[in-house]
C-alpha cells in the first residue's frame, strides 16, 4: 500500500465502487472471560401481507433508533430501451411529492427527523432508506406507504430534477474510474440489460418526460413487487400491525415479467484511458458470479484471497514492483465484476507490472489458491456476520442485502454457503473466471493537468431573486410526532480511565453481538512535527506497520490475525475489531504491532521509493492541487500547513530518521483508546493496562497544533482538470472563532438552516429550484486553534458563475434577518435529534469519543450542545454569522474543465 500521503487524498474507493458492506446476522454465540452478560437477542419476524408486501422486523436495543428500508425488485435492468436511466429518474422524483404529501412536507420531515434518508439504485433493486428516532416510525412507515401508492409525478418537478440529475451524470463522467468501469460494463454485458450503469445518460434524460416515468412506476412500484426491512428498537408484533395498518390497503398490480441477464462470451481486449490519478493502473478484469448464483459465495471467498495480504497479488507492493495492490469484487444480482488491481509510478511502462499480475492470475488459475487462505476468507466472512448488530442501519441493511439482491430468506443462509465453502469450489471458480482469454485488460496512464492559475473573478452580478421563505403545515399524522421537541436527556456516561503512563481509555459497554470494537488516535501533526527537511517521514512511518513487529514479521502477524478473522491496524491512528472470545489474543498482537514495530531496512526502502514515485504524479494530479489551492486559500504564506513533501527530499531520509520520528511522536500520553462492545469497562481497563500499560513517553511533549491565523481573504484560482465534465467548486475562509467558543454553537445551527442537509437553503435554491448543481453544502472544520468556513458544489462550468451567485446570496441572506421560525424549528429538532441518532452505531459512538478527545472538549458535549440548541434563538444566529463570516472574504476555488467565466 502507497503512503498515507497520498492515502488521504486517493483512498482506494477513488477508482471502484466496490460493495463493502458488512453483512449481518444474529451474533455468533460465544462468550468471553470478563464480557458482560447477554440476553437471548430476539428473533427477526418475517410475513407477507394479502397484497403481497414483504415485510421483515429485525430488534435490535443498542439504541432507541430504528431504521427502515424498502427495496423495489426493479431497476435499471428493467428501463425501456434506450432509457437506461429511467430507473434512476424515477428514484429521485420519489422525493418530489406524492398525493397527501408533498415535496416542501417532505422536505421538512426529513429535517425534524435529523436522520439520515436517501436512495440509490443498482440495475436490479431501488432502495429507499431512513434512520430516525424510534419514536418516528409511524412517519417512516407514512411516507413510504404515500410514495408507493400515489407518486405526484408533475412534469414542473421533473423539469427541475433532470437538471440536477444531469448534473450528477457530469459529476460521475468527470470520474476516470466511472468511465473505466462503465465501459467494462458495456463490454462484459454486451447486448443484455446490465450493458448500461444504472446512472444513465444525459441524451436519454433529455429524452425522458412523466408519462415515461409514470408507467414505469405503475409497472414496479407495487406492494408485490417490495420488501420493506425495519430494524432497531422497536417491538416487532406492534411494529408488524402497524405495517398492516399502514400499507394493507395499497392494492397488488400485475407485474411484468422481470428481465433476465444471459451475457456472451468476451474477447480479451486491452483498453488505454487518460486519467488525472497520480499515478497509473492496470486493471485485468473477469466477469464473476452474481450475488444470487449458487457460486457467490465461492466468488466472495476467492475475491478475499485475491486481495489477501498474505497473497502474491498484494506481495507486488512489499517487493517494490507497485505502489498498491488489490483485487476488488463488483457485486450485482445476476452478474459481478471481479478486477485485478494494481499501481505503477507515473511515467513509468505498464509493461512489466502487467505482465506479472498476468502471471500471477495464470498461476492461481492453473496451481490453485492456498488452502490456509480459504479458510482464512471463510472465517473472515463470518466473523464480519457477527458485526452487523453493531450498526442499526447496517443491520437492515444486511437483511435487504440477503432478502431483495440474493434472494437468500435470511443472512443465516449467507452464512451457512460461506461455511459450505471448499477449496476445490474456489479452485474450479478461478478455473472459470481467471481465463486470460476472456479478460478485459485496462491501462489507465496518469497526465498532468496543468497549474493553478489565478482567475479573473466572475465578471457582473447576476441577479437571483430568492423565493420567500414560508412555514410549512405538516400532515396530521406527521405534526403530532414530529412538532414538539423534548428536552434533551443526558446519555449514559461512558467510563473513563486515565493510565499512569497519560493514556486515556474510554469504554462504552454494549451487548447487541459478541463482538468487540478498538479505536485509538495519538494526537499528531506532521506539519509541526516532522523536522525541517523531513517532509515525507510522518507518511512512511505510518506505512511501516503494515510491515510486523519484533515479534511477527508481515506475514506472520496477518496470519497470526487471521487465525482469529480479527482486522487490526497499527499508526498514528490504530484499530481492533474481533469475536469477543479471541479479544486478549487480538489486544496482544495490536500492542506487539503498535509498541514494537520491526521498521526493517529492506521495508523502509521499498516504501521510501513508492512514496517518491507516487508523490512524482500526486504533486502535478487536479485533485491535489486543488486541496493545496483551497489549504492556500485560508492560510498565510509560509503556514506550516503548507509544508509539503517531494521526491528528492523523501528520497534522502533514513531509517534512523524514521526510529527518531517514531520515538518522538509516538507517545501514550498523547494516546486515547475508545473500546466499544461486548465486554465490561474494568475487563477493558485490565487488558488494556496489562498491554499499553508498559508504553512510556520518552522526552519532552512536543508542540502539536498550529497556531491561529489571521483572517483570509478573497481569491480566485483555477486547478485544469481536462478529465472532468463539470466542475468542482469550493467558496473557503478561514474563521477567527475556535469550537471552544460557545458562539460556535449558533454557527453550527445556522449552517443547518444554510447549508447541512436536503431542507437547507442551498440546497433548495442551487438544486432543486434552479438545477444550478447536483450537490451544494457547506461545512464548518473545527480545531483547537483553528476554524474554518467552506461553501462546495459540484457544477457545468456554465452554471458556476449563477451557483456562487445565489450561494453568497443565501450566505448574506443569514447576516441580515433572523431565520424563520418554521426553520428554527427544522434546524432544532433536526440536530438534537441526530446527535441521539449518533448512538445508533458503535462506530460512530467511538469516533465522536476520540474527536471530542482530539479536540480536548469534555465527553459530554454532545449534552452541552443539546442544551444550547434546545435553547437557542434566531437572533443569536443571525449575530453569529454576522460577527464571524465574511462573503466578501470568501476565496473560489474551481477544479475542473478550461473555461473563461
Amino acid at each position: 500500500m502507497i503512503a498515507r500521503l497520498f492515502r488521504k487524498t486517493f483512498p482506494l474507493s477513488f477508482l471502484l465502487c466496490a460493495s463493502c458492506l458488512i453483512h449481518g446476522l444474529p451474533a455468533i454465540a460465544r462468550t468471553g472471560t470478563g464480557t458482560a452478560l447477554r440476553e437471548q437477542p430476539e428473533m427477526p419476524v418475517q410475513a407477507t401481507l394479502p397484497n403481497g408486501l414483504r415485510v421483515v422486523i429485525v430488534p435490535d436495543r443498542l439504541a432507541p433508533v430504528v431504521s427502515t428500508e424498502i427495496n423495489y425488485l426493479a431497476g435499471s435492468a428493467a428501463a425501456p430501451a434506450a432509457f437506461p436511466g429511467t430507473a434512476h429518474a424515477l428514484e429521485h422524483m420519489m422525493f418530489r411529492g406524492s398525493e397527501g404529501l408533498d415535496r416542501d412536507q417532505l422536505a421538512a420531515i426529513g429535517a425534524r427527523l435529523g436522520g439520515s434518508y436517501n436512495a440509490d439504485t443498482t440495475e436490479n433493486v431501488t432502495q429507499f432508506f431512513y434512520t430516525a428516532p424510534a419514536e418516528n416510525l409511524d412517519v417512516l412507515l407514512h411516507i413510504e406507504a404515500l410514495r408507493m401508492n400515489g407518486l405526484t409525478l408533475a412534469a414542473d418537478d421533473w423539469a427541475h430534477e433532470r437538471g440536477a440529475i444531469e448534473q450528477e451524470v457530469s459529476r460521475d463522467l468527470s470520474s476516470p474510474g466511472y468511465v473505466y468501469l462503465s465501459r467494462l460494463q458495456s463490454i462484459l454485458f454486451a447486448n443484455t440489460p446490465y450493458e448500461h450503469d444504472a446512472l444513465g445518460t444525459r441524451p436519454s434524460f433529455d429524452r425522458t418526460d412523466t408519462t415515461l416515468l409514470r408507467r414505469f412506476y405503475r409497472d414496479w412500484y407495487a406492494p408485490n413487487n417490495a420488501i420493506l426491512v425495519i430494524a432497531g428498537d422497536v417491538d416487532a408484533a406492534r411494529t408488524l400491525a402497524m405495517v398492516r395498518k399502514t400499507f394493507g390497503a395499497i392494492p397488488a398490480r400485475k407485474l411484468p415479467a422481470h428481465p433476465e441477464i444471459h451475457p456472451g462470451p468476451v474477447q480479451t481486449q486491452t483498453l488505454q484511458f487518460p486519467t488525472d490519478y497520480p499515478m497509473g493502473l492496470v486493471a485485468i478484469a473477469s466477469r464473476m458470479p452474481g450475488q444470487n448464483s449458487h457460486d457467490f459465495a465461492a466468488a466472495r471467498i476467492l475475491s478475499d484471497v485475491l486481495s489477501s495480504q498474505r497473497g502474491a497479488l498484494y506481495e507486488l507492493v512489499p517487493q517494490g514492483r507497485a505502489l498498491l495492490a488489490s483485487f476488488d469484487f463488483i457485486t450485482k444480482s445476476d452478474a459481478g465484476i471481479g478486477i485485478a488491481i494494481a499501481a505503477f509510478p507515473k511515467g513509468s511502462a505498464p509493461g512489466p507490472l502487467q505482465a506479472r499480475m498476468q502471471d500471477i492470475l495464470r498461476s492461481l488459475r492453473e496451481n490453485g489458491v492456498p488452502a490456509d487462505l480459504v479458510d482464512a476468507a471463510k472465517r473472515k466472512e463470518l466473523a464480519e456476520l457477527g458485526f452487523a448488530a453493531n450498526s442499526i442501519s447496517g443491520l437492515a441493511e444486511s437483511w435487504s442485502e440477503a432478502q431483495a439482491v440474493m434472494g437468500l430468506q435470511s443472512p443465516d443462509d449467507e452464512a451457512a454457503a460461506f461455511a459450505a465453502v471448499t477449496p476445490e469450489d474456489v479452485n474450479r471458480l478461478a478455473r472459470q473466471v481467471l481465463d486470460p482469454q476472456q479478460a478485459i485488460t485496462a491501462i489507465l496512464t496518469p497526465r498532468d493537468g496543468g497549474h493553478p492559475a489565478p482567475g479573473k473573478g466572475f465578471g457582473g452580478s447576476e441577479s437571483f431573486a430568492s423565493v420567500p421563505d414560508h412555514p410549512v403545515t405538516l400532515p396530521a399524522w406527521a405534526n403530532a410526532s414530529l412538532r414538539t421537541v423534548r428536552p434533551p436527556v443526558p446519555a449514559a456516561p461512558p467510563a473513563t480511565f486515565t493510565l499512569p503512563n497519560g493514556l486515556k481509555l474510554v469504554v462504552r459497554p454494549a451487548t447487541v453481538s459478541h463482538t468487540i470494537n478498538l479505536y485509538g488516535i495519538i494526537r499528531h501533526n506532521e506539519d509541526m512535527q516532522e523536522p525541517p527537511g523531513q517532509e515525507g517521514i510522518a507518511d512512511i512511518t505510518d506505512e511501516l506497520f503494515r510491515y510486523g513487529s519484533t515479534m511477527h514479521d508481515r506475514i506472520g502477524l496477518q496470519k497470526a490475525l487471521d487465525d482469529i478473522a480479527a482486522t487490526e491496524s497499527a499508526g498514528t491512528t490504530f484499530s481492533l475489531n474481533v469475536l469477543t472470545p479471541d479479544f486478549d489474543r487480538g489486544l496482544d498482537l495490536l500492542a506487539e504491532n503498535e509498541l514494537h514495530p520491526s521498521l526493517p531496512e529492506a521495508a523502509f526502502r521499498v516504501v521510501r521509493a513508492n512514496t517518491a514515485a507516487s508523490l512524482s504524479g500526486l504533486l502535478h494530479s487536479p485533485s491535489y492541487l486543488f486541496g493545496r489551492a483551497l489549504q492556500a486559500a485560508v492560510s498565510p504564506p509560509g503556514d506550516p500547513s503548507l509544508r509539503q513533501a517531494n521526491p528528492a527530499k523523501v528520497m534522502k531520509l533514513t531509517l534512523a530518521d524514521c526510529r527518531a520520528f517514531w520515538g518522538a511522536a509516538y507517545r501514550p500520553d498523547l494516546t486515547t483508546i475508545v473500546i466499544t462492545g461486548d465486554i465490561t469497562p474494568d475487563a477493558a481497563y485490565r487488558a488494556v493496562t496489562r498491554t499499553f500499560g508498559p508504553w512510556q513517553a520518552i522526552g519532552p511533549t512536543p508542540a502539536i497544533d498550529l497556531p491561529p491565523r489571521p483572517d483570509s481573504h478573497a481569491r480566485v484560482m483555477h486547478v485544469p482538470d481536462p478529465s472532468s465534465m463539470q466542475a468542482s467548486v469550493s467558496l473557503p475562509e478561514s474563521l477567527g472563532i475556535t469550537v471552544d467558543n460557545p458562539e460556535h454553537f449558533a454557527l453550527n445551527m445556522g449552517n443547518e438552516i444554510l447549508g447541512s442537509g436536503f431542507s437547507s437553503r442551498l440546497y433548495r435554491d442551487l438544486r432543486v429550484r434552479t438545477g444550478y448543481v447536483y450537490t451544494v453544502r457547506s461545512n464548518l472544520t473545527w480545531k483547537r486553534h483553528r476554524s474554518a468556513y467552506n461553501i462546495s458544489f459540484g457544477a457545468d462550468p456554465d452554471k458556476v458563475a449563477a451557483a456562487r451567485t445565489a450561494a453568497v446570496h443565501d450566505l448574506i441572506a443569514m447576516q441580515t434577518e433572523p431565520v424563520s421560525e418554521d426553520e428554527l424549528v427544522m434546524a432544532r429538532t433536526g440536530l438534537l435529534r441526530s446527535l441521539a441518532l449518533q448512538s445508533a452505531s458503535l462506530d460512530t459512538i467511538a469516533e465522536s469519543y476520540l474527536h471530542f478527545s482530539n479536540l480536548g472538549l469534555p465527553f459530554n458535549q454532545n449534552d452541552i450542545a443539546a442544551q444550547t440548541y434546545y435553547t437557542m434563538d434566531a437572533t443569536t444566529i443571525r449575530d453569529a454569522f454576522r460577527k464571524w463570516i465574511r462573503p466578501a472574504d470568501l476565496a473560489t476555488i474551481i477544479k475542473g474543465p478550461v473555461t473563461t467565466p
